[in-house]
């Protein structure tokens, strides 16, 4: 992997002015209406490379309709819905995330967590809009799993080839309902599974793809990892939350300031993220449109 130089001022990529916000993950755009975007299929074709490039981009000030957010999503990919969130009755496929002193206690965002994942096909990425945040607090993480999944020990990466993991809403969202209403999601949404390591299907890159919603390792027990019960369990589960602790190492992360009307777009193959819940008794507003994906390899 090449390594993102930071700099001090935008560069020109395309028509838009490009500022690199650390060496491997996120970029700033300046210089470029996302109205605009939605609707210019150039500008439209740039903006999906960048994404491409640095996993996550940022654009402030841009005061554009709930249509042409919904608009500009949708040329990633159709929307999908939230079966826990639900979505704005008169843009379906637009979440609104909003927190204030009336929302019920939740800790699903304030993890690192690649969203949904306990569906087959997984979001390939979203379009998340500020539309009220706290003067301070309230700023999201993103981490470049790609990075995390390179720098891992050669003798972790041959180990963690071919093994496989679930994923599951019921042991998440869940977990905070009554028994039968937990029941009856999970049969809605069994869990799914998916590799630990993934391949980019645009870039060719290998992805380490577990996270919050990861549940175990389906396929460890084989006679080169279980010598006895104990190399399973808990075995099996001390080497899966390594994996995950590597979400939380710096060097691989970007951290954004929200303001009014700043966009966050990000490829959710590549990436976890985690919202800062820190802002209490503040209201945080965000409104957030989900691509649907493809079925991780």
């Amino acid at each position: 992997m090449t390594a993102i130089a930071p700099l001090t001022d935008s560069t020109i990529r395309g028509s838009i002015g490009v500022r690199p916000l650390t060496c491997t993950i996120g970029a700033e755009l300046h210089g470029v209406d996302l109205a605009d975007a939605a609707h210019d299929d150039t500008l439209f074709a740039e903006l999906r490379a960048l994404l491409l490039e640095y996993k996550v981009l940022f654009v402030r000030d841009q005061d554009i309709s709930r249509a042409d957010h919904v608009t500009l999503a949708r040329r990633f990919g159709e929307l999908e819905d939230h079966p826990v969130a639900g979505s704005d009755p008169d843009h379906p496929g637009l979440v609104r995330i909003y927190k204030d002193l009336d929302s019920p206690p939740e800790h699903y965002e304030n993890a690192y967590h690649c969203d949904a994942t306990w569906r087959a096909n997984p979001p390939m990425g979203c379009v998340l809009r500020c539309v009220e945040t706290p003067l301070v607090g309230g700023d999201t993480i993103w981490v470049n799993m790609v990075e995390a999944y390179r720098r891992l020990p050669e003798h972790v990466q041959t180990r963690i080839q071919g093994l496989r993991a679930r994923h599951s809403i019921e042991a998440s969202f869940g977990a905070a309902l009554s028994e039968d209403k937990r029941h009856e999601l999970a049969q809605r949404f069994p869990d799914a599974e998916h590799p630990v390591v993934r391949t980019h299907p645009e870039t060719g890159e290998q992805i380490l793809f577990i996270n919050s919603f990861t549940t175990h390792l389906v396929n460890y027990h084989t006679p080169e990892n279980v010598r006895f019960g104990a190399d399973y369990a808990p075995g099996a589960a001390e080497l899966l939350h390594y994996l995950m602790r590597q979400a939380t190492i710096p060097e691989y992360q970007v951290r954004w300031r929200w303001t009014k009307n700043s966009f966050a777009i990000w490829d959710n193959r590549s990436t976890q993220h985690y919202a800062v819940q820190d802002y209490w008794p503040a209201v945080r507003k965000m409104e957030r449109a989900g691509i649907i994906g493809d079925r991780p390899f």
